[in-house]
């Protein structure tokens, strides 16, 4: 008879550990019901995973549970837990039991044991609080003691059957030689990972001197899950585990918000500024203002009221301040009303990927709109390339999936004579805008050059143009050019001094020429005025000259009627004759 495959576990059937990442990894936490093995080697953080399960479904899934403990006292357990703040003396009255099962270090062994004593023990325990989690810590110590494999496989079965049964959620820790898979199987109780429903294995390691951790999901029968390896770090708050591909890119929401850079030039030359959730990456050598211009954007983002993390690799944080202060960028007056959270990176130890974990807590504790990481280039020194660029890229990954705009800073390495299209990390691909900043010697002068390279989405311009520092902020100069080259620094300066004086020459003639004009003009319009009098002159002289001549036509008609008169002359006829004498 063919058997049937066994049923998928769906998320509701998993049991959520409360450890950031893991349930991510994993697709809702472990089997529930069934038994999960955690092997890793000494100091890979086994047990802070099998607490940390413990604590979460104590305190938040009204899920009680047990602790057996085959290798620490229950007493240094909790001590040892006290840092992380899970509050287990609090637990301990109702939610939460340790059972002490070391071997006393003075056992004389004269015979075979088993686990059926303990398991009674615990199977009241059950009863009595109701548990629904357990964790066997260090199974292989009281193991080791049975001097026949065959007695061990059967005691390591007798307890797998015993927590199927009670269905309870188990994790079973041992111990293992190596890291490597090849490794683990070959341990005395590698065939655990063939009995278990789920295997996770824990690596520590050291490269270069710099501590890395990482976990990797063996199996999970009936789910899917992520299979690569996934770093981890041990916080202040337990485990959190850095989830490579929890995120997918395309879920990110697409703003087209602008956001200022904090250099208005700059802003203009983007086409009105950043888009927010955007990453920007901001390349030069050392000493051409990245961390500058990195400052003016969180100094812009805290005037927008945004809460902002600076996390700064090269200066301490008091010294950041200092610096852009000289150049009118104020960042202390944030810090005070806590919209601004800076951290100098100088306190937190490890690699990369611990770099990565770190910072992403830090946002999501600060609640942060703005991430500046200065620069991101250190950690292609703190470890190897590949490592880095992974980090890089989930960095990126991350901020555009919690819509963080966020801006980092590389150092390109003036010794190596990298052509500016080279980044180190090689992140110029990712981020949406690249501005690039550089030297540029002219005349015996070094002048400090800012290009966009590119900036996706926006119609960005392609000068090259002088950044200026000073006491009253930061800026942009217009740009001149002469002979096919960008004019800096004195030379700009000359220039500029010479079109001043033009445009001054320009503004003077253009006055004096109007000052002629209207002289012109108001010369003219005496000369109009005089003409209109002397018209008006001429049309008085004329009329005066038509009503004289009437006057004296009028005076010889009378002087004639009267001379008629005298002369006793008929009177006139009608129709103008005269009657003949």
């Amino acid at each position: 008879m063919k058997s049937l495959p066994p049923p998928l576990v769906s998320a509701t059937n998993k049991v959520p550990t409360g450890i950031a990442g893991f349930d991510e990894i994993t697709g809702g936490g472990l089997p529930r019901g069934r038994t999960t093995l955690l092997v890793g080697g000494p100091g890979s953080g086994k047990t802070i995973l099998a607490l940390q399960f413990l604590t979460h479904g104590a305190r938040d899934c009204r899920e009680p549970g047990i602790f057996v403990a085959f290798e620490e006292s229950s007493q240094r357990i909790v001590a040892n837990a006290e840092s992380f703040g899970w509050q287990l003396a609090t637990l301990q009255k109702k939610k939460l039991f340790f059972l002490d099962a070391q071997p006393p270090p003075d056992l004389v062994q004269s015979g075979d044991f088993d686990l059926s004593g303990m398991l009674a023990v615990l199977e009241a325990q059950i009863k009595t609080m109701g548990a629904r989690r357990i964790v066997f810590d260090a199974l292989d110590v009281v193991l080791a003691l049975l001097p026949d494999p065959a007695k061990r496989r059967q005691e390591i079965y007798r307890l797998h059957a015993w927590l199927l049964s009670r269905e309870l959620t188990g994790i079973i820790t041992a111990k293992a030689g190596g890291d490597d898979d090849s490794t683990v199987i070959q341990q005395p109780f590698g065939f655990m990972q063939f009995m278990v429903d789920c295997a996770v294995i824990l690596n520590h390691s050291v490269a270069q001197g710099v501590s890395h951790r990482n976990l990797r999901v063996q199996k999970y029968r009936g789910s899917s899950f992520d299979e690569n390896e996934s770093p981890f770090l041990i916080g202040t708050s337990g485990l959190v585990v850095d989830a490579a591909h929890a995120r997918i890119r395309v879920d990110a929401k697409v703003s087209n918000e602008r956001v200022s850079s904090g250099v208005e030039r700059l802003d203009t030359m983007l086409g009105g500024g950043y888009y927010r959730g955007a990453s920007i990456l901001i390349t030069g050598f050392s000493g051409t203002a990245k961390t500058t211009l990195s400052g003016a954007f969180a100094e812009a983002a805290c005037r927008r009221g945004e809460r902002t993390l600076f996390v700064s690799f090269d200066s301490d944080r008091n010294e950041v301040i200092r610096n852009l202060a000289s150049v009118g960028i104020r960042l202390d007056p944030y810090l005070d009303n806590g919209c601004l959270h800076m951290v100098s990176a100088r306190s937190i130890a490890g690699s990369e990927e611990t770099y990565l974990v770190r910072i992403k807590t830090l946002a999501q504790q600060h609640d942060a709109r703005c991430v500046v990481i200065d620069p991101v280039s250190t950690w292609y020194k703190s470890g190897d390339d590949l490592t880095a660029q992974s980090v890089a890229d989930r960095l990126i990954d991350w901020s555009k999936g919690d819509g963080i705009t966020l801006v980092c800073t590389s150092l390109l390495d003036e010794m190596s004579n990298r052509a500016e299209s080279g980044s180190p990390l090689q992140i110029s691909a990712l981020a949406d805008t690249w501005i690039h900043l550089n030297y540029l010697m002219q005349a015996g002068e070094r002048n400090r050059g800012l290009s966009i390279v590119k900036s996706r989405g926006t119609a960005h311009s392609n000068q090259v143009r002088e950044l200026i520092l000073s006491d009253s902020g930061v800026t942009l100069t217009d740009t001149y050019t002469a002979g096919g080259e960008v004019l800096m620094g004195t030379l700009r300066w000359e220039k500029e001094r010479a079109e001043r004086v033009a445009a001054e020459a320009a503004e003077a003639n253009a006055k004096l020429k109007r000052v002629r004009l209207d002289a012109e003009e108001a010369e003219l319009e005496v000369r109009l005025k005089s003409l209109q009098t002397e018209l008006v002159a001429k049309q008085v002289e004329k009329e005066l000259l038509v009503r004289s001549t009437q006057s004296h036509e009028g005076e010889l008609s009378r002087g004639r009627t009267q001379m008629k008169e005298l002369r006793g002359a008929d009177a006139t006829i009608a129709g103008g004759k005269e009657d003949s004498p």
